[in-house]
């Protein structure tokens, strides 16, 4: 990790901190008594934070692709609503309301996958407070380790316990996730079978027009 992104990955934790209740820091003036070698050990818990700002960065693109894929599912479902009125005999009409049937449980499915999307977007911005909390438990441990001085005044149950604390509320906000994905799951199973109709009423879904 080159010690620009270093920098800036310090900056956003400590902005993540300001903004949570799990802000207790260990202050800057001890950390630069720091030997070399002690230093070096603060690379996994930085690691560990990079990692857990690359999870928050791609729930929030898979926020914008799941957008794009609503917004193309219903131009889907008005174009098959089209056809509809279009139909000149009764299976191209059928056809047809199969298509429009497809594309609203498509639509429902994405909203459905929406929903649990910006829920892991919670968790994953939780989560980053999580690990800056435990890269701050990181830091008090190696400077009392290093015997810096002012380091012995730094209550360290007091940083394990907010480390507690915060992983204990990551965990409970996955509990509460779980109905949601349950949701998603059932909107996926009946969009499925409606793509199964329709796929069977034009006896080849890699050739319908309809079906992807």
């Amino acid at each position: 990790m080159n010690l620009a992104f270093r920098s800036a990955l310090l900056l956003l934790g400590l902005f993540c901190a300001a903004c949570a209740s799990y802000g207790k820091r260990v202050p800057d003036r001890l950390l630069e008594k720091l030997p070399y070698e002690s230093r070096i050990e603060l690379l996994e818990a930085e690691n560990d934070l990079a990692l857990a700002i690359d999870r928050l960065d791609e729930a929030k693109a898979e926020i914008l692709r799941t957008r794009d894929a609503i917004r193309r599912a219903k131009d889907r479902r008005s174009a098959a609503k089209d056809e509809v009125g279009k139909a000149d005999d009764n299976i191209a009409r059928e056809v047809a309301e199969l298509a429009v049937a497809e594309a609203d449980a498509r639509v429902d499915f994405l909203r459905a996958r929406q929903q649990v999307n910006v829920e892991e977007e919670r968790i994953h911005e939780l989560a980053l407070r999580c690990a800056h909390a435990r890269f701050e438990l990181a830091r008090v441990q190696i400077t009392r380790k290093a015997k810096v001085e002012g380091s012995e005044s730094l209550p360290v149950p007091d940083f394990e316990g907010q480390v507690k604390e915060c992983e204990a509320a990551v965990a409970q906000r996955r509990a509460e996730s779980r109905e949601r994905a349950q949701q998603m799951a059932q909107a996926k199973d009946a969009w499925e079978k409606q793509k199964s109709a329709l796929a069977k009423k034009t006896f080849d879904a890699r050739a319908s027009p309809y079906v992807e």
